[in-house]
């Protein structure tokens, strides 16, 4: 099995801190929200993930490097393909399109979905993960007729689903997709935002006939945003808190759990938390956060922060309230 992962977008909306890493390779709660997704195939797929294909833009070779350790760790190759201008979705998983043989999956690296249940795509020519949602004219939604899906719809002004096409698509032959995406490019076929859009692709493959079903998720998080992106990971570090990486930290801090603290960070004479991730090799001396992000080897002095983003190696001192930092920075107030 092939995992296709676009991630050449520009991330403008978490800036400043997608500058320098793609919004797939922030962390959350200490792990990349790429990484999470892979995990999550890992643990609910009925198939081993041999290789992964990332689609990246403009990016140095340290992100490439940082993609390749994460393939490793998780069995699998890496193979790397570029898209140097956003023509939308169908676009960016055509520039992988040597790629695209066999079985494969399509993953939009944007948000975060878990599910207790085993998704097997037995039988099926593809398999379409969804959400239920409460306004589904915010979204592209799948139409479901018994067990097989029917039909999509991209923001419908009536009921006529409420499933949410939340990004995520197997495919038994990566070759029909392919194909599927020369036609749709080939012949100029925009649909919204005047791109070539992925589900255009799959309507078609859907009237040639071919087997459609659904595999629901019970949770769908948002990581595009900065505000999504703190929210995301008070959700994360909730469901993951664990009271047991605590047992060095200074005593002359105090914790208010739940909280996520890296290996190695450093924390002194300050309050932390709920809500708080403490990168790995982070440092914090006298200083109060909550519901903050810090990312590895950052470092906050003498401040005191709510609902902020500090990036990697950045340095913090004397600040106060909310503040967003990209990486390598320096902030010192008086």
């Amino acid at each position: 099995m092939k995992l296709i992962i676009p991630m050449a977008g520009k991330g403008t909306r978490l800036r400043p801190h997608s500058h320098t890493t793609p919004k797939p390779l922030l962390p959350v709660a200490g792990v990349s929200v790429v990484e999470r997704i892979v995990h999550t195939f890992k643990r609910t797929l009925d198939a081993e993930i041999t290789e992964i294909a990332y689609v990246l833009g403009d990016f140095g070779d340290e992100v490439k490097e940082q993609l390749t350790a994460l393939s490793k760790r998780n069995g699998a190759d890496s193979r790397f393909f570029y898209q140097d201008e956003a023509l939308g979705t169908a676009h960016a998983v055509y520039c992988a399109a040597d790629a695209l043989e066999g079985e494969v999956i399509v993953v939009f690296a944007d948000t975060l979905f878990d599910t207790d249940k085993k998704v097997s795509v037995e039988g099926a020519d593809s398999v379409i993960w969804l959400k239920e949602v409460e306004d589904p004219s915010r979204f592209g939604v799948a139409v479901k007729d018994g067990e097989q899906i029917s039909g999509f719809v991209e923001k419908p002004s009536e009921p006529i689903s409420n499933l949410a096409i939340i990004g995520v698509y197997y495919f038994k032959q990566g070759e029909e997709l392919r194909e599927n995406l020369k036609y749709i490019i080939d012949n100029n076929i925009r649909g919204h935002g005047d791109e070539y859009q992925l589900t255009d692709a799959i309507d078609r493959m859907l009237k040639e006939g071919k087997v459609f079903k659904p595999a629901t998720v019970d949770e769908w998080l948002d990581c595009g945003t900065i505000p999504a992106w703190l929210d995301t990971s008070k959700v994360i570090i909730e469901k993951e808190y664990n009271e047991n990486t605590l047992k060095d930290i200074n005593h002359n801090t105090r914790i208010h759990p739940p909280v996520y603290i890296g290996e190695g960070a450093q924390i002194e004479g300050s309050e932390i938390g709920p809500y708080a991730s403490i990168g790995q090799h982070a440092v914090v001396k006298d200083s109060k956060l909550g519901n903050c992000i810090l990312q590895d080897h950052a470092r906050v002095e003498h401040s005191n922060l709510d609902r902020s983003t500090i990036g990697r190696h950045t340095s913090v001192t004397n600040a106060k309230g909310e503040i967003h930092i990209g990486d390598h920075s320096k902030l010192k107030l008086s």
